[in-house]
């Protein structure tokens, strides 16, 4: 592993995150990159909850899941932990961030007794949270949401269906976003209740295989009843609490995607100096050098527009707007980026890289997704645009 400079190089951390960012390395290096060959197969799911053991553990957890008190996130706590994990195991990141995702909103607004039940019980590794907003027609356009949630005296009725949850078959309890009421332009007035596992009438649809180790599936509705103190907020709130969620979380995607590309090219710098081609190391070509040049680059651009926007957003001295475009920045250019290191990083290894299980070869799946989930790419775009065109 080459030694990290960045936080002591760059001004947007204090003491404790430079602390927290050598635990967090440590123990990953440690105890996670160990589990990291048995993220696939048959035992994956297994492999998933020992990470988040792991990680409740260590009191990561805390990092991810807000206290619900009204004290903030510290957001760049959290992508220091996202970017040390995912060098080392992607699944242990995914572990980690989804008990954030599933319960931000209920941090947010869920009564108080069910907010400090649920809250309690992820920050503990207790119990396993998953976000449920997508369905197949309505993915970036959120509005469209189709699944139901109708008003039987001191309950909700829930009717419908969710598709690439991540975390499906895996979670105790699901944050689900469903339809209340429709707005005068045919939009969806959405709503955000918890539903629990257990629920009759709830059931795990189908687990869908992705390209990389991603436990993901779809979600089926039929008449489950959720008590209305499980609501989250108040009708009609469900489109705000899922983008104040999607706000908090978006720059750590590209933490993420940081991770993984800083793997790549300390994978890369090695093999390099390791490998003989012509008579001399990999090292000595210049194609190859002009390549981790442009790698290095990239990783340190993308690593400065994520910890910006995290910066911004802790210090509390930007508005919401420019927070807003901050993140989508740092997701848009850092997933990119990622991308295009790790595709160097292949081409760096040629057929080395290509072998399933090599650890470019994960890194080449896994890195992918990054690009679509939370806000694909073109949506990152159109909210920066968005935003410019504002002011």
């Amino acid at each position: 592993m080459q030694r990290d400079r960045f936080i002591e190089e760059t001004p947007f951390f204090n003491e404790g995150h430079a602390r927290l960012a050598a635990s967090v390395s440590n123990f990953a290096a440690r105890e996670v990159e160990p589990l990291a060959h048995a993220e696939e197969g048959p035992e994956a799911d297994e492999n998933f909850r020992a990470l988040l053991s792991l990680l409740a553990q260590a009191d990561l957890l805390s990092y991810a899941v807000a206290r619900g008190d009204g004290t903030p996130l510290d957001a760049r706590a959290l992508c220091v932990v996202r970017e040390a994990l995912a060098y080392h195991s992607p699944l242990a990141d995914l572990a980690f961030v989804m008990q954030g995702l599933g319960t931000y909103a209920v941090s947010l607004a869920a009564p108080e007794h069910v907010r400090e039940f649920w809250l309690s019980r992820a920050r503990a590794g207790k119990s396993i949270a998953a976000f449920a907003l997508t369905e197949p027609e309505a993915g970036s356009d959120v509005s469209s949401v189709q699944t139901t949630a109708r008003r039987e005296n001191d309950s909700y009725v829930i009717e419908g269906r969710k598709c690439f949850i991540s975390n499906a078959g895996l979670a105790d309890f699901y944050t689900v976003f469903a339809r209340t009421g429709t707005r005068t332009d045919g939009r969806a007035e959405l709503s955000a209740f918890i539903v629990g596992a257990r629920m009759p009438g709830f059931r795990v649809a189908a687990r869908t295989a992705l390209s990389a180790a991603h436990p993901i599936g779809e979600l089926e509705f039929e008449g489950v009843r959720v008590p209305a103190e499980d609501r989250v907020g108040a009708e009609g709130q469900g489109f705000s609490l899922a983008m104040q969620t999607m706000d908090m979380f978006r720059a750590s995607v590209g933490a993420a995607a940081c991770g993984m590309a800083r793997r790549a090219l300390d994978e890369s710098v090695a093999y390099a100096r390791a490998r003989r081609q012509f008579g001399v190391t990999l090292a000595m070509h210049q194609l190859i050098q002009e390549k981790l040049a442009v790698m290095q680059t990239e990783l340190d651009a993308a690593r400065l527009l994520v910890y910006r926007a995290t910066h911004l957003r802790d210090s509390a001295a930007a508005p919401a707007s420019t927070l807003t475009r901050a993140a989508s920045e740092a997701k848009f250019y850092a997933t990119e980026a990622a991308q295009r290191v790790v595709d160097e990083a292949v081409q760096i290894q040629g057929g080395r890289g290509l072998v399933r299980g090599n650890t470019v070869e994960r890194l080449y799946r896994d890195v992918r997704a990054l690009r679509i989930y939370e806000g694909t790419t073109e949506i990152q775009k159109l909210i920066i645009a968005r935003e410019m065109l504002k002011e």
